[in-house]
Parts: C-alpha cells; sequence; structure tokens
C-alpha cells in the first residue's frame, strides 16, 4: 500500500528519494536507475517524485552535487587536521590520502562523478561546477600555501592556457600567470592521484590487497619529491 507523501517532512523524503536511488546505483549503476523503481521501493506514488526532481536529469543532477560536495569536504577536513603554519606536507599529503579514501568508502558516488551518467543526461555545468570545484580547492589551497613560501618546484612545468580550466572555473573568470601555474600542477596532481584511484575502484589494478595503501602513498610521496623542495 504506498504512502501518503502528507505523513513525511519534505526534506525527509527528498532525502528517502535520494537513498533509493543510490542503492539502485550501487547494485546496478545509474544506467538503471528508474524513478519507477524508486516509487515501489518507496512505496509512493510515482508522480509525487515530481514534487521532488521534475524529472531522472533532476535528481541524478542533485545526487551529483551531493557527492561533489561530500568529496570536497572529506577532502578539506583532512586538510584542516593539520592546522599549525608550516604544517604544508602534512596538508598536502592528507589532502591526497583522503582523495582515495573517500572513493573507496563510496565508490559509486566516485563513479558517478567521474564515469559515465545516465544515457542522454547532459550535465548543467553552471550548476555543478561551484560543486566540482569544491574538491579542486582543497588541492589549489595547499598548493598556494606552498607557493606563497617559495617550496614549489615548477620550473620545468608546462603552463596550460586559461581556456584549459573551464571545466572548474566559470567561463570569463579572470586568471593571473601564478593562478595559471598553481591550477597547472593541480591538474597534473589531480590526474595522477585519479588515474591510480580509478583503475583501483574498477578493478584494472592486480589484487595489491593491503599492498594498495602503500602503492598509493608512494605515488604520493613521489609527487612530494617531484615538485616540493623539501
Amino acid at each position: 500500500m504506498a504512502v501518503s507523501p502528507n505523513t513525511r517532512q519534505f526534506s525527509s523524503l527528498q532525502q528517502e528519494i535520494k537513498d533509493a536511488a543510490w542503492r539502485q546505483i550501487a547494485e546496478s549503476g545509474v544506467a538503471a536507475l528508474s524513478l519507477k523503481s524508486i516509487a515501489r521501493d518507496l512505496k509512493i506514488p510515482l508522480p509525487t517524485i515530481s514534487n521532488y526532481f521534475p524529472d531522472q536529469d533532476a535528481l541524478v543532477t542533485s545526487l551529483i552535487i551531493d557527492a561533489h560536495s561530500s568529496f570536497g569536504d572529506y577532502q578539506i577536513s583532512a586538510r584542516d587536521s593539520f592546522p599549525n603554519v608550516g604544517q604544508f606536507l602534512q596538508r598536502l599529503m592528507a589532502t591526497g590520502v583522503a582523495y582515495r579514501e573517500w572513493a573507496l568508502r563510496y565508490p559509486e558516488r566516485y563513479m558517478l562523478i567521474f564515469g559515465p551518467v545516465s544515457p542522454g543526461y547532459k550535465p548543467p555545468m553552471d550548476i555543478l561546477r561551484p560543486f566540482m570545484m569544491r574538491s579542486f580547492s582543497a588541492l589549489v589551497s595547499v598548493l598556494r600555501e606552498l607557493r606563497a613560501a617559495r617550496l614549489l618546484n615548477v620550473d620545468s612545468l608546462p603552463v596550460l592556457e586559461p581556456a584549459s580550466f573551464e571545466s572548474v572555473l566559470s567561463a570569463g573568470t579572470p586568471i593571473s600567470k601564478e593562478d595559471q601555474i598553481i591550477y597547472t600542477l593541480a591538474l597534473v596532481i589531480r590526474s595522477r592521484v585519479h588515474g591510480m584511484v580509478s583503475l583501483e575502484i574498477t578493478g584494472q589494478l592486480p589484487p595489491y590487497g593491503d599492498g594498495a595503501s602503500s602503492l598509493y602513498e608512494f605515488e604520493i610521496k613521489s609527487i612530494v619529491r617531484q615538485f616540493v623542495d623539501i
């Protein structure tokens, strides 16, 4: 028997819908996401979902926003666990470790952020970009500190043009030469850790077991040795 939505608080039912969507994604992948199945799971009329999400794309967008927010918050929290002046390396290492930890804890959310989404889904970048930037900004902030302390080794870094950063910055955002250096290095670092984590999440690396953490930490330390004067 369907439950009347009037018996539930608006925010509560909205979260229940998203929780049900995450369960579906974890079990069958985002391509199998179905509003009809969610309504059946929650025992609510299908049209009720439209009170919260006009269509399936709106639900997917909301899930992506939540995933990006959680991903960014986790890295920022790790960064801020080393609040003392001069703890640059600890903040950089903690941010990198947090990237992998969150992905392993929420693999379906990680794949929704970085993997293929529903067929025909067109991400509304103007809406998503600030949330996408939250995770990126955790790394950028630490690199800015290192740059200000004259500890970054970027002499051989091929600096990208401003247009290269349109995926994380709004069109027309002014970018200084210093910004170009920081953003370029952030993209290089992000690409390296992202590659390892994505291969691990999708099972394309050998089963390293406990050695996976050591391998990832080795890569983080390699990045530090290459780009930080210590």
